[in-house]
């Protein structure tokens, strides 16, 4: 096999992975040292390879943050840009408990049908997430989802800065330290749980429960970020000693 079909064979293993993926418009993908393997190439073949698709616009590439499915934004402010780049997983996550609670409540005020099957669809993807990756993009998917039931252009603006500070490098690390440490059957069984309450509420107009089942899944990550940012990768190995997603011992307030 020649040079060239060596590449268009590396190239048709790269557009596989993003459809099989079912990857979404600003969805960020795996690091290169993580996508190389998994495609059964080297990292010098794979950045040759996303060069060809950031060429046909179906990835774009931002120094220091990763490669992103789709085509470049173009209107993104500079001012937001940089906000997004400066946050902090630990802001970011003060935040989410600021406001996700709320987004919740409004969503059970006016969900149809359609929205809570959507929704229903999402937990399924965290069920059946097989990797870190895929987990993190469900989860996202969840909860944008949840904010576009709502119908408030704000709130869903809200949960698309959120979209985009979760791709980048600081909440990235928190993430895959915190889904390390809880593993992932907590993930996809007792995470999923909790996205369940939520939408069960939302789907009776339940506002105040809604409200306190997105209140305390949030503490519940929170609690998790903390423990695994304290305590480290190398710590509590077996499922009995791991932080438990589905019991929260109190709802906690925001680090400060």
């Amino acid at each position: 096999m020649g040079v060239r079909s060596h590449r268009a064979a590396d190239l048709e293993r790269l557009r596989r992975f993003l459809r099989e993926h079912d990857c979404m418009p600003q969805d960020r993908l795996p690091p290169e040292r993580s996508l190389a393997p998994l495609l059964g190439m080297g990292r010098t073949t794979l950045r040759a390879c996303l060069e060809v698709l950031e060429a046909e616009g179906l990835v774009w590439r931002h120094v220091g943050q990763g490669t992103f499915y789709g085509p470049r934004p173009v209107h993104e402010p500079v001012r937001m840009s940089l906000l997004v780049t400066m946050t902090s997983a630990w802001d970011l996550m003060n935040a989410r408990l600021t406001i996700e609670p709320g987004i919740a409540a409004a969503a059970a005020l006016r969900a149809t049908p359609a929205q809570i099957d959507a929704l229903r669809a999402c937990i399924e993807e965290g069920r059946n997430a097989p990797d870190l990756f895929a987990c993190e993009r469900a989860d996202n998917r969840f909860h944008t989802t949840l904010a576009r039931t709502t119908g408030n252009p704000v709130l869903i603006s809200f949960l698309e800065f959120v979209s985009g500070a979760r791709s980048r490098a600081p909440w990235q690390r928190e993430w895959g330290q915190t889904y390390r440490h809880i593993g992932q059957d907590e993930f996809q069984g007792e995470h999923s749980d909790q996205h369940k309450a939520i939408v069960d509420a939302v789907e009776r107009h339940d506002a105040e429960r809604a409200r306190d089942a997105m209140s305390d899944h949030l503490a519940t990550i929170q609690t998790a970020m903390q423990s695994a940012s304290s305590e480290g990768l190398g710590s509590r190995r077996t499922r009995g000693g791991r932080q438990h997603l589905g019991a929260p011992k109190a709802r906690s307030a925001p680090v400060t």
